[in-house]
């Protein structure tokens, strides 16, 4: 099965995490996700919460166009049967992880594992209306769940932090 590269599949090959999730069969969205760590870090670079929320908001709203023309270059590789969600695209996933870490910015180490927990837990369990969001068209449906998700773990990353790492 052919793997989507640079070459053949640009887009396909950034929505699976550069290729990594493109042919995983198990955990593809946590494997993924690990890429919004070093992508929280490289935004948190930019100087100024503004700044780095408005980095965060363009790389969800280009999310969509993305993972519509990425599912559709992944069923044309032959690597998925449908366009609906497909599990490889994972940049629903690891750009939703520093969503979450920007609730908190100041917070590393262990912090950035507690965030990232949070974030698998409500991407995978998908409180309402995080599952009614998939059913939106396209790419569209692939990022609102995760985009309701991020937010749901971000508060309450925000408030662990308030609680206990703010003191």
């Amino acid at each position: 099965m052919p793997r989507p590269t640079p070459a053949n599949a640009f887009t396909a090959w950034i929505a699976t995490g550069f290729g990594l999730t493109a042919t995983m069969p198990l955990s593809p969205g946590t494997v993924g996700s690990l890429w919004g760590l070093p992508l929280w870090w490289a935004v948190s670079q930019a100087p100024g919460r503004p700044l780095q929320w408005g980095i965060l908001v363009l790389l969800l709203v280009i999310g969509g166009p993305l993972c519509t023309r990425a599912a559709r270059q992944l069923v044309a590789l032959g690597i998925v049967a449908s366009e609906k969600d497909p599990q490889p695209i994972t940049y629903d996933e690891y750009t939703t992880v520093p969503v979450v870490l920007a609730f908190a910015p100041e917070a590393t180490g262990w912090w950035w594992a507690a965030g990232f927990a949070l974030h698998r837990a409500f991407d995978i369990t998908k409180p309402w209306p995080c599952n009614q969001l998939e059913r939106l068209p396209a790419g569209w449906g692939v990022m609102a769940d995760d985009i309701a998700a991020s937010l749901y773990a971000g508060v309450c990353y925000l408030l662990l932090w308030t609680w206990l790492g703010a003191v």
